[in-house]
């Protein structure tokens, strides 16, 4: 008992000290069997906290939609402090790291909130608005007990056919370096977090766009395409750094000592930890199952930790036999182990290894989803306004609504959302297109919505297709045939200009697809990406309550034969985007609201039109001269009114601008004395 009290009071003692000390005690006291398992990454669904603390892990991980059956903060909460508990229930009481894909939000956790993926924020070119999601994204992760997320991706994306496309900020390394900004908010918040860049290195430029493919560039078009964002991210001081599944010229980057070890630590400076890819160390001789040979290449390379989902028990075996044979010299090892323990001591994972619940309340909160409203707002890139056909007016009549991203939350979040490859359907809580579009126009316009465009005819004022495309991630989202629209999308936009109205297309889509056969068929033509969560931000765009600002990150191909089509003669350029024309101020009053009439004790009347433009905003109702209601609605209660007394109700409309129209053609009600009234219901009306 007297030796376990010197050690505890020389731990407390060694809080005081510099990391660098701190570790430097730990490691003195740990045999290889410490130090290899803070070397290992384990799959959740195929370890147990007690296997943790056999093993001494020093770190689990959640693959995409491996959630605990309760699929709440509290859930994952409950989840990691289990495997922290195994954690410290080891001799030297060493928290574990828990890693999770949050990459447009905690994207795994039920009602987080879904932010916009990077190709929008990209599109924003808002580097501001970045740290803010990032800082918000570190709190949501927080709040369900999580501390390493893999994420931000830093890939320069050069060839659309990559599945993996919508991770990328854009096509240059100019886009990615300044939205490293991200790093910030998740590392440096109220609720610091361990970020990783990634994929390190070229994964965005394999030919033809395969995933886990080659990237064939020199190195000097490596360094200058693909190695800035990194720089950029460990300037920032990123925690982590995830090595690609990609090869350059024909060398796999897990045994990429050259770039993982000479650049990436010795030039670079990077002092965070280098993690592998999903089972990627299986990958390196080309057969299913590692071997000794593989688990010495990955950790000579420079991996320090190793993510092996399975059979981890295996490779621990590797790893310690390699080590005891000298095949990797124990100087690799105590690296690796440093930077590893050094990044538990900075998160404060010694003094605070639970989850913080405090923070539980922050997740799907409504200042996250405002911020990502304005998020998708920002990133809207207004490609085709015909005839100004856009922003649709506030102002009355008839919009239709179509097509089959209009209504499905879990296709305008795409992959990565509470699965790997994402699905389509009412998947999170948040706010459809078609929602947000109906809440936006408000009781003015008449909203119709019918998927496949039944029933769209020329009274309608303007149609508005929501199409593109629908979830994938990584390896299913690739698209080596070409990017062009889907034959339910092409149908659905040759029924809707068979109407002979203006069709405004909002394309969601994690890339540019191939509309170049149907963008004569568009008034105005909208690039959405993968908005996430808030669908209404995308309305606040199509109606003008934000202008739109987004710039392409990417090159807008003529057709697919053009890809790879950086910087080049595409049908849109790279960083082209339009905004809303000028218009004169709106001095026009709203028309007069149509006249009063009172049925079960309430007033109706019918909407006001809106010749300004600006929208009708509500309506004002007046008893003998008085203000006595401001709504938005068409209908009011009339309330008690006194026997024998004549009254005078009138609607006067607003609109958005602040003018207001003349008053109604007054409605006069005289409630007689009781006994005169012969109507059973309501109350008598004087003509």
């Amino acid at each position: 008992m007297a030796i376990a009290l010197v050690v505890l009071a020389a731990g407390c003692d060694l809080r005081a000290k510099p990391p660098a000390d701190r570790v430097d005690d730990l490691m003195s006291r740990m045999s290889l069997a410490d130090k290899i398992g803070q070397m290992v990454q384990a799959e959740r669904a195929g370890v147990t906290p007690s296997q943790v603390t056999e093993y001494r892990l020093g770190s689990v991980l959640s693959g995409g939609g491996s959630a605990p059956p309760d699929n709440s903060p509290a859930g994952w909460a409950d989840m990691y402090d289990a495997y922290q508990r195994g954690a410290l229930a080891t001799p030297l009481k060493i928290p574990i790291l828990y890693g999770i894909d949050a990459v447009h939000g905690n994207n795994n956790v039920y009602g987080s909130t879904i932010f916009p993926h990077n190709i929008g924020l990209g599109a924003s070119r808002d580097a501001d608005l970045a740290e803010r999601i990032g800082t918000a994204t570190a709190e949501e992760v927080t709040g369900a007990g999580l501390d390493w997320t893999f994420a931000p991706c830093v890939c320069v994306a050069r060839d659309d056919r990559w599945g993996r496309t919508y991770e990328s900020f854009g096509e240059n390394p100019e886009i990615a370096t300044q939205m490293t900004s991200v790093i910030d908010g998740l590392q440096h918040g109220p609720a610091a977090i361990m970020a990783t860049a990634k994929h390190y290195l070229g994964d965005g430029g394999t030919t033809g766009g395969d995933d886990q493919g080659d990237t064939q560039v020199s190195e000097a078009d490596l360094r200058a395409i693909h190695l800035p964002p990194f720089k950029a991210a460990v300037d920032r001081g990123v925690g982590a750094v995830m090595i690609s599944f990609s090869s350059w010229n024909g060398d796999k980057m897990h045994a990429n000592k050259y770039l993982i070890t000479d650049v990436l630590k010795s030039e670079l400076g990077f002092t965070g930890i280098t993690v592998s890819d999903w089972a990627a160390v299986d990958q390196l001789d080309g057969r299913p199952g590692f071997t000794e040979d593989e688990v010495v290449t990955a950790v000579n390379a420079g991996l320090d930790m190793l993510m092996v989902p399975e059979n981890w028990e295996t490779f621990l075996d590797y790893l310690r036999d390699a080590v005891e044979s000298k095949q990797i010299p124990m100087s690799r090892i105590d690296d690796a182990v440093r930077r590893i323990l050094t990044k538990k001591v900075e998160l404060g994972l010694f003094e605070h290894p639970y989850a913080d619940r405090g923070y539980a309340g922050t997740v799907g909160n409504a200042a996250h989803r405002a911020l990502a409203r304005q998020a998708v707002r920002e990133s809207q890139v207004l490609l085709k306004n015909d005839d100004d056909a856009l922003p649709l007016a506030k102002s009355g009549g008839k919009i239709f609504v179509a097509g089959k991203n209009a209504d499905d939350i879990g296709n305008q979040s795409g992959g990565w959302t509470l699965t790997w490859q994402g699905a389509s359907g009412d998947t999170v809580p948040g706010t459809t297109i078609l929602q947000g579009i109906r809440d936006v126009a408000g009781d003015g316009t008449t909203i119709t919505y019918e998927r496949d465009g039944n029933g769209v005819d020329s009274t309608y004022r303007a149609a508005v297709a929501v199409i593109g495309e629908t979830p994938y991630a990584e390896g299913e989202g690739d698209r080596p045939g070409g990017l062009s629209l889907d034959v339910e999308d092409r149908q659905l936009l040759a029924k809707l200009s068979s109407a002979h109205i203006p069709v405004i297309v909002v394309m969601v889509s994690g890339r540019p697809l191939d509309i170049s056969h149907e963008l004569g068929g568009m008034a105005a033509l909208v690039a959405a990406w993968l908005p996430g969560s808030e669908g209404a931000g995308v309305a606040d765009v199509l109606f003008g309550d934000y202008a739109p600002t987004g710039r392409l990150p990417v090159t807008w191909p003529r057709t697919a034969d053009q890809q790879p089509v950086n910087d080049g003669n595409g049908l849109y350029a790279y960083g082209y985007g339009l905004g809303y024309a000028e218009r004169a101020p709106d001095t026009a009053p709203p028309s007069v609201p149509g006249h009063p009439i009172a049925t079960a004790s309430r007033l109706r009347w019918m909407a006001s039109t809106d010749p300004g433009g600006s929208g009708v905003d509500g309506y004002d109702i007046f008893r003998n001269g008085t203000l006595i209601g401001a709504l938005s609605g068409l209908s009011y209660p009339i309330g008690a009114l006194n026997a024998g007394v004549r009254y005078e109700f009138t609607v006067v409309a607003r609109d958005k601008a602040g003018n207001r129209s003349a008053p109604s053609t007054p409605l006069v009600i005289t409630v007689p004395i009781p006994g005169g009234c012969k109507a059973r219901h309501g109350p008598c009306v004087a003509t």
